[in-house]
């Protein structure tokens, strides 16, 4: 009898099926990425960004070199790390030709990785012979976790507008920020985030 047990939520979600179908909301278009992705790699990017130290001494007039900076949201990160060279007292140029000093930078991650773990049973197409067709078992979730997690991971070599002469380098370890969903006994939730959203 205990074996048994485990479906009577599934049984439950199955007879309440057609009412759910019911309320269910269409949307004709949506963009191709969620705001909880670019949220979480521009996280990661402020972080990486903020923990750069050039190693060029301040008041020196400096060019930013993106040419070889590939990633996802690449804009917005090389915006961080020019802003972070303003907070050390470096004075950004638009052109190389008024730089003292050229910084070189580059990614070596910008993007999201994905982590799932459950016990209980995952959703499965259960077939149906006598409608010719399958039914979707739901997924029965004790627990359940998945986490989202934007990692960022930038590089920077600065050198001598003139000499062409290694000034610093800057390599620090990569950053991340996180989206944490957990589900326990079927329908309880919760989500944890590092994550600056809106307020409600």
């Amino acid at each position: 009898m205990l074996r048994l047990f485990p479906l009577l939520p599934a049984l439950s979600l199955l007879v309440a099926q057609p009412l759910l179908a019911s309320c269910t909301t269409m949307r004709d278009s949506k963009p191709d990425r969620t705001a909880t992705e670019q949220l979480l790699i521009s996280t990661a990017a402020e972080k990486q960004a903020q923990s750069i130290d050039f190693g060029v001494p301040s008041g020196k007039k400096v060019f930013v070199e993106p040419a070889n900076f590939e990633g996802y949201d690449a804009k917005y990160a090389i915006a961080a790390i020019h802003e972070q060279a303003l907070r050390q007292g470096l004075r950004l140029v638009q052109d190389k030709k008024d730089a003292e000093c050229i910084i070189e930078i580059r990614a070596g991650a910008l993007s999201v990785d994905q982590q799932d773990m459950l016990i209980g049973i995952p959703s499965f197409e259960l077939p149906v012979p006598l409608a010719g067709g399958a039914f979707d078992f739901p997924e029965i979730a004790l627990f359940k976790r998945g986490t989202e997690q934007g990692v960022a991971k930038f590089s920077a070599t600065a050198y001598d507008a003139k000499e062409g002469t290694l000034i610093a380098t800057a390599s620090p370890p990569a950053s991340a920020s996180y989206q944490q969903e957990t589900v326990l006994l079927f329908f309880i939730s919760w989500t944890e985030d590092d994550l600056n959203r809106p307020e409600n």
